[in-house]
């Protein structure tokens, strides 16, 4: 799939042209990891990952493949940018204590005199 030309696509879409949207693609099967890759507004690229959707997506695999017990859900997430980790609860319909977890390393530095 062209992310860039599909995410686009669907991120002009007259039904988000108000304020634009970003666009995940997720690659779903009962083996995780889950893939995901994201078209984002304001970059007006593909990125290498995007936390919201990444959590989006865990979620949603924890919906379809009816994951809703009270123990800590852990969903394996693998982006461009590199694998990640959805940690979370749930519990009657809600959930809780989510985190997003991979790593971290510094890829720009700037300073700015004012």
């Amino acid at each position: 799939m062209n992310v860039e030309k599909e995410g686009r696509r669907i991120r002009y879409n007259e039904r988000f042209a108000a304020d634009g949207t970003n666009v995940n693609f997720v690659s779903a099967s009962p083996d995780l990891p889950l893939q995901v890759f994201t078209y984002e507004r304001g970059v007006e690229a593909e990125t290498l990952s995007c936390g919201t959707g990444v959590t989006a997506a865990a979620i949603a695999y924890t919906l379809q493949h009816k994951l809703t017990q009270g123990a800590a859900i852990k969903i394996p997430v693998k982006t461009k940018g590199g694998p990640l980790e959805i940690r979370m609860e749930q519990r009657e319909g809600k959930y809780s204590k989510i985190w997003l977890c991979g790593p971290a390393k510094e890829v720009f530095q700037g300073h700015l005199n004012i």
